[in-house]
């Protein structure tokens, strides 16, 4: 009889036990992903600051070397060197428009990637500005970044603009 209550002792410990770490376990998990979340958020403003000023030091250091874009209208641009020479001579040239991104709200989401890094995606709107100009908002689309985590040093390897359409509402920002 005593050898019975001790096994049914054990037993309510051992699924105690289960319980208990799996709970805790879970609830690591979400402070893992919360983690990543507030990572990769971060990154991903401190990229936009850089592309938005044309700070092409900083900028280039958001990626790896065999990184590719994938542009619905323009593409796939391979390689970081062919990136930097697009963003050099197109985007930051000071005779061109300047563009200027701004992420949607609400649109924004941060998923892991398991034992790679994660995903951001999300939709963003561009604003164009010409010299002697208003700035005009011009195009909405979406997005989706890959980022690695390699050797605690976060980089993009895959980025993915698509569906860019016209805004629906009034082109001019006020």
């Amino acid at each position: 009889m005593l050898s019975k209550i001790n096994f049914r002792k054990t037993i309510i410990c051992t699924l105690c036990i289960a319980l208990f770490s799996g709970l805790s376990l879970h609830s690591q998990s979400n402070q893992n992903i919360e983690s990543l979340k507030t990572t990769i958020l971060k990154l991903d403003t401190k990229f936009w600051k850089s592309y938005n000023t044309c700070d092409i030091n900083t900028f280039k250091t958001f990626f790896v070397e065999d990184f590719e874009f994938y542009h619905d209208k323009d593409g796939l641009t391979s390689g970081l060197s062919k990136l930097m020479n697009t963003v050099e001579h197109s985007l930051c040239n000071t005779d061109n428009p300047r563009v200027r991104r701004e992420a949607v709200k609400g649109s924004i989401n941060v998923y892991p990637l398991n034992k790679y890094g994660a995903i951001i995606t999300g939709e963003h709107v561009f604003y164009v500005s010409e010299k002697g100009k208003e700035e005009r908002l011009t195009e909405i689309a979406k997005f989706t970044h890959v980022w690695q985590n390699k050797n605690e040093e976060w980089k993009m390897t895959r980025v993915l603009s698509y569906d860019h359409q016209p805004p629906a509402q009034d082109t001019n920002k006020k």
